[in-house]
């Protein structure tokens, strides 16, 4: 997709960036925390991934509040202030001539979508509150939000660390991102959004002094409120707490601390828009990688039944821990071996890479295949002819060996990711020979 232009508008003597994009009939306006940037939001898996399928129904409109991104920066002592923040949100409706909208917030955003809802109900169609609350800190009416003590750490921790990869692995829900160039984007992009000292004093702002509550009653648009507990300051309570105090609000609460992947919370808003979930696709491009335990009929006859069985469980769990890490799907389970797929390549190789090396303290060698194409979705299970070809793949590696085809070597090119030849092979049951390549070192 091509960039969308930045643009400017002047609100209170500042200058507001923001984007338009995608051509959907209806429009979508998000508000973005601290940590967004217009400019570089296209290089994080969250814009290219989740708004993407937004834009496809939508025509959204993204901005950089004043004090943050690509608009004008704002002295300390001089962070707006709420309502001044839904002051830019107007504004840049009325200059892109959207005179209606759904508005999405996001964490300390979503008071300010509230606020606007409540203000303008005229001007907004849906609400969507992603992971947010009217109210961040603790009170006697309001025993689930944050101590003091946590909010001072808090703004320590953002003032000493704002735009490390340890930030964002600290402060960012882990499938919004599937690797250290990910982290790095993030990094980049906070950076470039504020200081650390200006977004210390942001958050300060945001988490001791919003309150929105007696604004909820007000709201009139239909509310889709989404719920994981992805930081330490926004427990469940507080989507609940919306959920039950807005007057058409539809809560929807993820396991864990996010989301499982980027597609849920996107199909969930996009049914929510549209009353129609995303059809779901039976073919996909996939990456799948095939593992085996090498010996392992003659170990598990030299072990006996029940050191065998203790010896398969650590494989299993050291496996699915590799598994989980890369954000893998598994698939299937071969007895002695796993059948999984991802959707980045290079993800897949790092995932063979980690389970070799979590079998050394188990004691196992494993053979491993991996092949990117076109599979057949079958329920939870995938099927066609790449998925053979990743088995066959698998078979003809030796102990401790990560054997690719050449699709998915090309895939990487860049990545860092070091191969050598195995030459070309005979798959059994596929046409034609192939050229194999193992992962070096």
């Amino acid at each position: 997709m091509d960039l969308p232009e930045t643009k400017y508008v002047t609100v209170g003597g500042a200058q507001v960036a923001y984007q338009v994009s995608g051509d959907g009939p209806e429009d979508l306006v998000f508000c973005h925390p601290v940590g967004w940037q217009l400019d570089l939001s296209s290089q994080v898996p969250f814009d290219s991934e989740f708004i993407g399928r937004l834009r496809r129904v939508r025509r959204v409109i993204d901005f950089d509040r004043r004090g943050s991104g690509a608009s004008d920066p704002l002295p300390l002592n001089a962070i707006p202030t709420w309502e001044e923040m839904a002051e830019d949100l107007a504004a840049v409706l009325d200059e892109v001539g959207s005179e209606r909208t759904a508005v999405m917030g996001q964490i300390e955003t979503g008071p300010i979508a509230l606020l606007f809802a409540a203000m303008h109900p005229e001007r907004v169609t849906h609400l969507i509150l992603m992971t947010t609350t009217a109210r961040f800190m603790a009170a006697d009416d309001y025993p689930f939000g944050a101590s003091r003590k946590d909010i001072d750490w808090f703004v320590e921790l953002t003032a000493a660390t704002w735009g490390t990869d340890d930030y964002i692995r600290l402060t960012v829900p882990s499938s919004y991102f599937d690797g250290p160039e990910a982290i790095a984007s993030y990094a980049r992009m906070y950076r470039a959004s504020a200081t650390p000292r200006s977004a210390a004093a942001q958050h300060n702002y945001f988490l001791r002094d919003i309150d929105v509550r007696s604004f909820l009653p007000l709201v009139q648009a239909p509310t889709l409120v989404l719920q994981s507990a992805v930081t330490r300051f926004l427990p469940r309570d507080h989507g609940r707490y919306l959920a039950e105090h807005l007057p058409h609000a539809t809560l929807v609460e993820y396991p864990g601390d996010a989301p499982p992947d980027l597609e849920t919370p996107a199909s969930d808003i996009v049914e929510f828009l549209t009353g129609e979930r995303p059809v779901e696709i039976n073919r996909i491009l996939t990456t799948i990688l095939f593992t085996d335990i090498v010996g392992s009929t003659e170990r598990a006859a030299s072990l006996g039944d029940h050191s065998w069985r203790s010896l398969l469980d650590a494989h299993d769990g050291a496996v699915r821990e590799q598994v989980r890490r890369f954000k893998g799907k598994e698939i299937n389970t071969t007895g002695d071996g796993f059948v999984v797929s991802f959707d980045g390549p290079a993800r897949a190789i790092r995932c063979a890479q980690g389970i070799n090396e979590a079998m050394k303290p188990v004691g196992l060698d494993l053979r491993m295949g991996l092949h990117t194409g076109e599979c057949e979705v079958r329920g939870q299970d995938l099927g066609g002819l790449a998925v053979h070809i990743a088995a066959r793949i698998g078979a003809l590696a030796t102990s401790q060996e990560i054997l690719v085809s050449s699709t998915l070597k090309d895939l990487v090119i860049g990545s860092g990711i070091e191969f050598t030849e195995r030459g070309n092979h005979g798959l059994k049951g596929v046409p034609g020979s192939w050229n194999l390549f193992a992962l070096a070192g």
